[in-house]
């Protein structure tokens, strides 16, 4: 059975569990958090990074070993929060797998691409969009001269993490992230931002399975037949 509850911008379902001292309710990110799911599905801010980051570390205190799911569905955000975030998973000893459901831009994108060697994911809809930072200033020109150098600092940053995870050139992926530049899935896994599309669904317990596998199934059947 599940119920719902109503905080302040929008709707959480709650998950109602039978054990062995009765019933017990979870908000359902908190249940994804018992199977080691985290996931990001809103602009990434400082609030939103300060409870994945803690999420992160919680789980790597609970299993050090064990891998989590990071699901991403994200318009990106602010850049330091999201360096925060990516930090961590680059911190942390558990393997930290990525998987873009629906979107992946901008800051959203560098996490996808920042995942675990060979377990970074996308479903086969999904966009990912990588472009440079953006901001505006106001206020006397030695200041704004002083933010923009800082841009430039963080656009450099950025596009040495997309290029030490992509395989690509920095060269390239400074000049593809001088407008925004938007990847289907597989443009994403060509470019290197993501290593396979998944197309299977996962049974319990089971890790995701790739666009590769699927399609040696399929060549199986047609060769049986």
């Amino acid at each position: 059975m599940n119920q719902i509850t109503h905080p302040s911008s929008y709707l959480v379902p709650m998950v109602v569990e039978n054990t062995g001292r009765g019933e017990r309710a979870f908000d359902i990110y908190s249940r994804l958090l018992k199977e080691r799911i985290v996931f990001i599905g809103t602009p990434i801010d400082d609030q939103v990074a300060n409870l994945v980051v803690a999420q992160l570390l919680f789980l790597q205190s609970e299993d050090p070993d064990k891998e989590i799911a990071l699901y991403i569905n994200s318009p990106g955000g602010q850049v330091t929060a999201g360096l925060a975030i990516y930090d961590t998973m680059q911190y942390i000893r558990p393997p930290v797998s990525t998987i873009c459901i629906g979107m992946a831009y901008s800051m959203a994108a560098v996490l996808l691409a920042g995942g675990a060697h060979g377990q970074r994911y996308a479903l086969p809809h999904a966009n990912i969009l990588i472009h440079q930072p953006w901001g505006g200033m106001q206020g006397q020109a030695t200041d704004i001269q002083i933010h923009a150098k800082e841009i430039l600092r963080t656009r450099e940053q950025l596009n040495q993490i997309l290029a030490r995870h992509t395989g690509q050139k920095i060269e390239k992926v400074t000049l593809d992230t001088e407008r925004d530049y938007f990847l289907t899935a597989e443009a994403a896994k060509d470019y290197g931002l993501i290593d396979d599309i998944i197309l299977t669904p996962t049974k319990p317990g089971e890790k995701a399975k790739p666009e590769k596998e699927d399609a040696e199934k399929v060549k199986e059947k047609v060769t049986a037949g």
